[in-house]
Order: structure tokens, then sequence, then C-alpha cells
């Protein structure tokens, strides 16, 4: 069992800030990932809005990030923690799925968010045959194809566009009649030749046989229901936080399920800090899931010097 100042559970933009200024800290920190480094970050086409850092996709930002934690003396480790606890002597102890365990003095969970699903007919059948969650993973398989995109925030609008570079063919549809996403880029969605936006629309079922090959279509004004052919359906329908290493502690939680945190980013928990996008209130953007690793991290070292 390794013993540790500081144990990170999650290496995407949160969690590899965290690690850089927890580790120039002089902290012993280790960084715990299930995936790859980076997590959702590394979907990024351009990250073209994080201040001074001009246009990198978002792999070429998270090796950056990587090489700064590494760098500064933190450590890395891949694997799925288990279950988390606070031992009688006040540190916690995580116990992974390899039978490896850790001890650390304090926590910063940078556990983040995944895809939210339509739960829709059809969805698990057709997931990686032509529905997908990602449009810079899949979204070569589809150049010319005609492809619905499903979503109204940030996310939605920005893989529409991306996949407007593979096929003139883009449907974007949204169940409101208005976007949710910044103005900027409602703006560069609305005016892009390749996008055709249906507002008040909800896929009710994805069919096909034996690939994906249309979707039933409702107007929520109207309720007409018609479906359409298409080859491939890309949903974008927000995110799931994944606590449940939070609720093993009993950390508190919003109404959602993200992880409530004051301005230190300081759970209920004495010890226990949270990053990014598992975090309540978070806007869910690098930059701010930086800070937030940065700020947690600054907090936890000051909560070890005083414990």
């Amino acid at each position: 069992m390794s013993d540790l100042d500081l144990l990170i559970i999650g290496a995407g933009p949160a969690g590899l800030t965290a690690a850089q200024y927890g580790a120039r800290a002089n902290l012993k920190t280790l960084v715990i990932e299930h995936l790859s480094v980076g997590g959702q970050a590394l979907v990024i086409d351009v990250l073209e809005n994080y201040p001074g850092g001009g246009e990198k996709s978002g792999y070429e930002f998270i090796e950056d990030l990587h090489k700064q934690a590494k760098a500064f003396g933190a450590n890395f480790f891949s694997g799925t923690v288990n279950y988390l606890k606070k031992g009688k002597d006040g540190r916690f102890e995580a116990s992974l799925s390899d039978g490896t365990e850790h001890k650390a003095k304090a926590v910063i969970l940078a556990t983040g968010a995944k895809p939210r699903l339509l739960g829709v007919p059809g969805e698990l059948e057709y997931a990686g045959k032509g529905v997908s969650y990602c449009a810079t993973c899949d979204g070569n398989f589809f150049k010319g194809k005609k492809i619905f995109v499903v979503g109204g925030g940030d996310a939605a609008c920005d893989e529409a566009r991306y996949l407007s570079r593979l096929t003139d063919k883009i449907v974007l549809i949204h169940r409101r009649d208005s976007f949710r996403a910044q103005k900027a880029l409602v703006q560069r969605t609305l005016s892009n030749p390749n996008i055709t936006v249906r507002y008040n629309t909800v896929i009710k079922e994805i069919k096909g046989e034996p690939k994906l090959n249309a979707v039933s279509l409702m107007n929520t004004l109207t309720k007409e229901i018609y479906e359409e052919e298409t080859d491939a359906v890309f949903i974008f329908a927000g995110t799931v936080p994944q606590v449940s290493l939070a609720e093993n502690l009993k950390v508190q939680l919003d109404e959602n399920g993200y992880i409530i945190t004051n301005q230190k980013m300081a759970t209920n928990i004495d010890g226990v800090f949270a990053a990014g996008d598992v975090r309540s209130g978070a806007f869910r953007q690098v930059i701010t899931a930086a800070a937030d690793g940065a700020t947690a991290a600054h907090h936890a070292a000051g909560y070890i010097d005083e414990n």
C-alpha cells in the first residue's frame, strides 16, 4: 500500500492541473485514471477558446498538461478505483480493481461526467453501428452521408460544425425553440450552409436492419410523428456526473447528482475536494476545469498542512 499526501482520481484537465499544483507544492501526488489521460478533452477537434493557447487540438493540449504534471513530480497510475473510504486515522483508503491499495491525506475527485443517453428504442442496439457520442472519433465513417445531431448546448453546436466539414447533410435537432449554447457558437451554427436546424424536434426511435438507416421524429408542438432516412445519429444531450466514489464517502450532491463544493473546492467531508465537470455549478469548459483543479490542489495542500 502506497502512502501519499494527495490522491487525485481522474486525469482530465481538472485532474491534470491539480496534479501539477499538488506536485509543485511538494506533495507526494498520485493520479489514478481508469481510461485514457485527458478525459473528454481528447475529443476536442480545435481548442480555440483557451486564453493564450492558440488553436491546439484537445489531444495536444492534454499532452502538454500531462508532461507538465510529470515534470513537477506527479505520478500516474492506470486503474479503476472500486472503493474509497476514510479510515479511523483520518486518511483516505482507495482500493483498486487490480488489488492494489493507496492511502492519502487528502483526495481530489476529478471524475468528470459521461454522455447522457437519450433512452429511446434503438439507441443501445445501434451504438457503434451508426449511433455515436463523439464526432471526432466516428465522423470520418460518415463522409458525405446524412447525419442527425441531437442537442442544444455547446457540445452539439461544436460537433455539428465539425461534422459539417465531412458532409453537407447535417440535421441538428433540438427539443426546445432556441439553443442554450454560447451566442457565438449558435451564430456560427445557424450560418453554416451544411447544417439544417430543426427546433422543437425529438427522436422517438432509431431504426435499421442490420445497421442504422432511419429515425422516427416528433414535433413537440404539433405532436406529429414522422420517419426520415439517415446514416448516423450523433448524440450530445448533456452529461451524467460520475459520483459513485463520492457516494461511498457520503459527499453531498445537488439535485442533479453533481458534487457540491465551496469556493475552495472543498466538499462537506473534510479532506475531500472536487474539481471539473463532476462539480455542481461548473461551467464545464476546459479553462474552468483547470482553474478548479488548481484551486482544489492549493486548498488540499493547506488542509494537509493543518492536519
